[in-house]
Order: C-alpha cells, then sequence, then structure tokens
C-alpha cells in the first residue's frame, strides 16, 4: 500500500498511474470549470434553457431565449470558465503530474495554453454547433465538450508540453 502511495505522491510514475493523477487532476479542474461554468450561465450571460437538467436539478426558473444567443452565451460562458479552469489544470500538472522541463517556462505555459485553446476551440465549438442545430440542452453540449477536450488534452500535454 506505501508503495502505490509513493508512486502517487511523486511526478515519476508508471504511464497507467500518471493517467489516473492526469484524471484526478482532471476532475479537480472539471469542479472548477463546472462551478465557473454554471455561474456565467445562471448570473453573467444566462445560457441555459427551460428543461435543461443542471436548471431543473438546481430548482431554477429558467426563461426561454433564443437558440442563436443562447449558444452565443454558451460560447462566452466557457470562455470564463476556461480562464479558471485552465489555470488550476496548470498548475496541478506541474505539480503533480507531469514533469516540466521539456522548455523554458515561457514556452511550456505558451504551449499549455495553446494545448487548451485548440481543445477549447473544438469542444466549444461542438458544443455551440450542438445546440445551434439540435436544440440539446446546454448541460448535453457541456458534457459533449468535455469528452472532447479529455483526449485532446492528454496527448498533447504528454507528448508536447510536458516532458511525459
Amino acid at each position: 500500500m506505501k508503495g502505490i502511495l509513493s508512486r502517487f505522491a511523486g511526478r515519476q510514475a508508471h504511464p497507467a498511474i500518471q493517467f489516473i493523477k492526469y484524471a484526478i487532476a482532471g476532475a479537480l479542474a472539471t469542479v472548477v470549470d463546472v462551478a465557473a461554468f454554471y455561474a456565467a450561465a445562471v448570473m453573467v450571460l444566462p445560457a441555459l434553457a427551460p428543461g435543461d437538467p443542471v436548471a431543473d436539478l438546481l430548482g431554477l426558473e429558467v426563461l426561454p431565449i433564443a437558440e442563436a444567443l443562447r449558444s452565443s452565451r454558451y460560447v462566452w460562458d466557457k470562455a470564463i470558465a476556461f480562464i479558471f479552469s485552465n489555470l488550476t489544470a496548470y498548475v496541478i500538472n506541474i505539480l503533480w503530474v507531469f514533469t516540466p522541463g521539456r522548455h523554458g517556462k515561457i514556452v511550456e505555459i505558451a504551449l499549455f495554453y495553446a494545448v487548451s485553446g485548440a481543445s477549447f476551440a473544438a469542444g466549444t465549438g461542438l458544443g455551440a454547433l450542438l445546440i445551434r442545430l439540435t436544440a440539446l440542452p446546454t448541460t448535453y453540449a457541456y458534457l459533449a465538450n468535455a469528452a472532447a477536450s479529455i483526449a485532446i488534452n492528454y496527448v498533447c500535454r504528454k507528448y508536447v508540453v510536458f516532458k511525459g
């Protein structure tokens, strides 16, 4: 048991352990993303539609808005959440998951944000498109965004940004 815990504590770990650590770090960044997104989608730029599962779960009264406006607000609310969740992800990744130093600090941060930005653009574009074309509830578009982002981010962070 002590050996397993020590593998989780350090950066040097078997790829399977590293992926589990990445998943845990991703889960923490996702919590930040979800909280920031829904705070923005409720209080800053309302982007939920009546019948949205999260709105229903929280007992929120949501006014109907046009799909094009909801799609646009979804993108802006995701951008707000991205700032907070990406900073969280970067800090956890450099402190616990990956070994920094493949590149200088400025290049590393730039690559991290470039990878995250590409993932953000692909996932958010997919979510906005699903809302606009299929009237999919915002929460389901958010989940499609998350699935696309996880795959892109892990591979690029492991093999491009950090030492692996």
